[in-house]
C-alpha cells in the first residue's frame, strides 16, 4: 500500500552529477522540488568503489540549505558519524551489514542520534525485511537497496518491492514516523511501482542528473510518485 500520509521525497544522487557544474545543478534540483540531496560515501571495502568524502560535503553545505541525505557504504560507520555531521549531514544512513554485531548496530544508531542527525539504516538486496524490524523503532528512515550497492546506473530490481511492502506494513501497523527510502535504478518508468509498494523517499541519480532538463526530471518523478 502506498503511504499517503506524507509528502513524497525525491533525493537526487550526487554520484550522477556533473561536478564541473555542481552548484548550478543543485539549484536546478531545488527548483524542481527536491528537498534532499543524496550523498553516497563508499570506502572500497564495504563496496567495490570509492566515492565522496567529508570535504565535498562541507563545500556543498556552505553553499546550499538542502537537506543532506548521507548514505555511508563503509565499514565501521560509527567512527565517521561525527565528521559527517560536522560537515553538514542532516540524515546519516548506515548499512546493517557493515556491523558485525547487534551491539555495533545499536552503538551506531546511538552515535548518530547523539550527533544531532536523523538516523537511517539500510539493507542490501540479499538481506531480509525481518532483519530490520528489531531496529526500526529507533530510526528515522529505512533504506532498501534496489540494486547492489557500489555503482550508479544499475537496473532497478523489481523483486525488492515485496520487501518494501513488508516494511511498509510493519511501519503502518506500529504507527511509526519512519521514512521508507528506495535507492537504485529509480526512473520515471518504475517510481510509481515503488511508491505503490510503500516507499515515500526515492533516490534517483542518472534519471535526474542525466536528463536534458534536471528541473523537469525532478518534477516528473515527484508527480509520478504522488499520483
Amino acid at each position: 500500500m502506498k503511504n499517503s500520509q506524507r509528502e513524497m521525497i525525491i533525493s537526487p544522487s550526487l554520484l550522477a552529477a556533473d561536478f564541473m557544474n555542481l552548484g548550478k545543478q543543485i539549484e536546478e534540483i531545488e527548483a524542481g522540488g527536491a528537498k534532499w540531496l543524496h550523498f553516497d560515501v563508499m570506502d572500497g571495502v564495504f563496496v567495490p568503489n570509492i566515492s565522496l568524502g567529508v570535504p565535498v560535503l562541507a563545500s556543498i553545505d556552505k553553499k546550499s540549505d538542502i537537506i543532506m541525505d548521507v548514505h555511508l557504504m563503509i565499514v565501521q560507520p560509527e567512527k565517521y558519524v561525527k565528521a559527517f555531521k560536522n560537515a553538514g549531514a542532516d540524515i546519516i544512513t548506515f548499512h546493517l551489514e557493515a556491523c558485525e554485531t547487534e551491539s555495533e548496530v545499536r552503538n551506531t544508531i546511538n552515535a548518530i542520534k547523539e550527533s544531532g542527525a536523523k538516523v537511517g539504516i539500510s539493507i542490501k538486496p540479499a538481506t531480509s525485511a525481518e532483519e530490520i524490524f528489531k531496529y526500526i523503532h529507533n530510526v528515522d528512515m529505512v533504506l532498501i537497496m534496489t540494486v547492489e550497492p557500489g555503482f550508479g546506473g544499475q537496473k532497478f530490481m523489481t523483486d525488492m518491492m515485496s520487501k518494501v511492502g513488508k516494511i511498509r506494513k510493519y511501519i503502518d501497523e506500529q504507527e511509526l514516523n519512519v521514512y521508507l527510502q528506495v535507492d537504485g535504478g529509480i526512473t520515471a518508468e518504475n517510481i510509481k511501482t515503488a511508491a505503490l509498494a510503500g516507499a515515500d523517499s526515492f533516490v534517483a541519480g542518472t534519471s535526474v542528473f542525466g536528463a536534458n532538463n534536471i528541473k523537469n526530471a525532478v518534477e516528473e518523478l515527484k508527480a509520478l510518485a504522488s499520483s
